[in-house]
């Protein structure tokens, strides 16, 4: 899916990653599900560009639906996996805290679980080995990302803004579209091991002045990091 010249989608408002294309080749920005494979691999060939062209991984997080298939880019094509210190072990497979109860309905609930499951999530292949980033880097990569610290969905969960395309990529910062409930909009994302830390950490997004907040979940939002944060705080304030 093309959100611009530059921007491109993989996987759907479900689970998604992101590929940052330049003259100089590929940043791929979180990996979905194992099964996105075949998409990445799609959607490159649509652009003329083959698995060769991808320069790097950053993951926002380490939770399975986000490191996808970014070992078998790491071990298979030699393409390095940046990810937060504080998830790397999370990427590697450890344990994640337990989350509060989550609100749910039982129609988006298995939605998210058989779309999961039919690309892989039952499948996960952990990463064996990352570079790890600790916030307030600049990455020799395509498209140049920047890493912002911002922690509260996971310790190390991060944003990556990439001023190239005007985007910044929140993994599960937030999401304009809860797997759990249906709900559509800017809003807290589900599984958040610190709730209160996840949405103060949105404020480190806003200076960016980003047109594009891309989640991890839930459709592309492009009208500005600001309105994005406003809406996630209103909603956090008033839950349904």
């Amino acid at each position: 899916m093309r959100l611009d010249a530059s921007l491109h989608r993989i996987g759907n408002d479900i689970v998604a990653a992101y590929l940052v294309v330049t003259p100089e080749g590929v940043t791929v920005i979180d990996a979905g599900l194992s099964g996105h494979w075949r998409d990445l691999v799609a959607e490159l060939a649509s652009l003329g560009l083959t698995v060769a062209d991808v320069r790097g991984v950053v993951l926002t997080h380490g939770d399975s639906d986000h490191v996808g298939f970014a070992e078998r880019l790491r071990r298979d094509h030699g393409v390095p996996v940046f990810v937060h210190a504080a998830d790397a072990d999370r990427a590697k497979g450890g344990p994640k805290p337990a989350t509060a109860k989550q609100a749910m309905k039982f129609g988006p609930l298995l939605g998210f679980a058989a779309y999961s499951l039919r690309k892989g999530g039952a499948r996960t292949e952990w990463l064996t080995e990352v570079i790890e980033v600790q916030g307030g880097e600049t990455l020799d990569l395509p498209g140049s990302p920047q890493i912002i610290s911002m922690p509260g969905h996971s310790a190390g969960s991060i944003a990556v803004f990439v001023p190239t395309v005007d985007a910044v990529f929140v993994g599960d910062g937030l999401t304009t579209r809860h797997v759990l409930t249906g709900a559509d909009g800017p809003q807290p994302a589900p599984f958040t091991d610190e709730p209160a830390q996840a949405i103060a950490s949105l404020h480190a997004i806003v200076s960016t002045t980003a047109k594009w907040v891309l989640p991890g979940h839930g459709a592309p939002w492009s009208n500005g990091v600001a309105a994005a944060v406003a809406a996630v705080e209103s909603a956090a304030a008033d839950p349904r």
